[in-house]
């Protein structure tokens, strides 16, 4: 088996992992929820009105919050539905996941024995330039 095959395996094992059917099923539950999709939709329309409004040639101070006050309540709103506090979370795990695979490769890649290579407790150097994710 050549390592294109391996990473294939490594894949197919990554998508049997607890992690992932989680964040499966926590992304087609919020697909299917009906307000929560229109939530977000109504999100992403005022986020393009706030840009639009802010970029004017003569912005309105007054449209401006408004739109931004209603952008910051829906979101909000989105924020706080039980099934996108259950998505978020099982995204960070996932994330989280893929994150510590990544680093084990890249350690490998720079000559870290793969059985004793650690992964560290955090790799944040306080510079999102090298940011691969919060964890």
């Amino acid at each position: 088996m050549d390592i294109m095959e391996m990473t294939r395996e490594l894949g197919k094992a990554l998508q049997q992992d607890d992690r992932f059917i989680a964040y499966t099923l926590a992304k087609q539950a919020n697909d299917e929820d009906k307000e929560l999709q229109e939530d977000i939709a109504r999100f992403e329309d005022l986020r393009i009105n706030l840009g639009t409004a802010m970029s004017a040639e003569e912005p309105d101070s007054d449209s401006i919050k408004e739109l931004d006050t209603e952008l910051k309540a829906v979101y909000q709103k989105v924020m706080k539905n039980p099934k996108m506090i259950v998505y978020t979370g099982a995204q960070q795990a996932l994330e989280k996941l893929v994150s510590n695979m990544q680093q084990i490769i890249s350690m490998c890649a720079n000559g870290e024995d793969p059985d004793t290579c650690q992964i560290p407790e955090s790799s944040c150097t306080g510079s999102c330039a090298t940011c691969g994710g919060c964890h």
